[in-house]
């Protein structure tokens, strides 16, 4: 099955070797988005409620790009650097997911990129 790559510059670009997403026939591997700014390429200030919107903005954007919706979106892995950071996370990635919410697991994370709090990358069956 022939995979499609995804960009888009409504979302952060790549900060490595990687795509924002790929679509391979009906289903959509998104990397994980951590809050950039897709203007500046920098973390966006705040705590992990902003941290979390960004990420939100930043993976609905990239979905968006792709073909996809997030009412598409089947699994997601949440990686925080503080658990302490679970319920604020939660209710923000709960008012995107509001209706039939996606599988999802979350881990707590030694470090994330450029200092981040949040990272959420996602999975989306058509």
């Amino acid at each position: 099955m022939p995979k499609r790559v995804v960009s888009t510059q409504n979302a952060p670009a790549a900060i490595g070797p990687y795509s924002q997403a790929v679509v391979s026939g009906t289903t959509l591997y998104t990397s994980g988005q951590i809050a950039l700014d897709p203007a500046s390429g920098q973390l966006v200030p705040g705590d992990a409620r902003a941290q979390a919107e960004q990420v939100m903005r930043n993976l609905g954007a990239v979905i968006e790009a792709s073909g996809f919706a997030m009412d598409d979106v089947v699994k997601t892995t949440i990686f925080l650097a503080s658990m302490d950071d679970f319920a604020t996370v939660n209710e923000v990635y709960g008012a995107a997911f509001s209706a039939d919410p996606p599988a999802r697991s979350t881990v707590q994370a030694a470090q994330l990129p450029r200092g981040a709090l949040v990272e959420i990358d996602t999975i989306a069956v058509k």
